[in-house]
């Protein structure tokens, strides 16, 4: 990650850390008052082919030992009264400015991949990984409502993970190096601002 794009990450994430402060303290208790603990969700991912980190969301579901892979049809009966909105509106990914400000995670990139897809298509991910992932990017921009209307009909967890590996992975590494040709603090901030957008719409 250049300096530039650092100093710019960091900059926008105090910003936006200070002044959604007292959202993400009201989306707490809301949380924890409607749905119970835990609050926030934690999950692995991958901030290179090698390095893990965890992310942090908002919980939007409800808990499973069995949890793995990617959401799809077959967790839908798992999303919380609070989830729902919570995912409608991105809301969820508010505690992701601490993966930011941490250097995990860029706000533009390629979305953070499970583990278990880097270490299936290695070579893939070695070229995508060498952009610093994002909380929004041009894959999540462009692809990320496609993915959804896929996954959506998945009723099995092994249904979900042979689309998503087949089927998304391959689509969103070729706009994630597109975007990596293509990559500056300009193009970082129409895509935030194009994200923002649709999350308005």
């Amino acid at each position: 990650m250049s300096f530039g794009k650092r100093l710019f990450d960091l900059s926008l994430a105090v910003c936006l850390g200070l002044l959604s402060l007292p959202v993400i303290g009201v989306l707490a208790a809301v949380i924890l008052l409607r749905d119970g603990r835990p609050v926030f969700f934690l999950s692995e991912r991958m901030k290179t082919p090698e390095q893990g980190f965890q992310l942090v969301k908002f919980r939007t579901m409800t808990l499973s030992a069995t949890d793995s892979g990617v959401s799809g049809g077959d967790k839908t009966d798992r999303i919380t009264r609070t989830g729902g909105f919570l995912r409608r509106t991105r809301l969820d990914e508010l505690p992701q400015l601490w993966n930011i400000l941490r250097g995990d995670m860029s706000f533009v990139g390629p979305r953070p991949p499970l583990r278990l897809y880097v270490e299936r298509h290695p070579e893939l991910y070695r070229t995508v990984l060498q952009n610093r992932p994002g909380v929004t990017g041009l894959a999540t921009l462009t692809f990320h409502a496609h993915e959804a209307r896929l996954l959506v009909d998945c009723v099995t967890p092994e249904a979900t993970d042979a689309v998503y590996s087949r089927r998304c992975v391959p689509r969103k590494a070729r706009l994630d190096l597109l975007y990596q040709k293509n990559a500056s603090i300009c193009f970082d901030v129409k895509i935030i601002i194009k994200t923002l957008l649709g999350v308005l719409r």
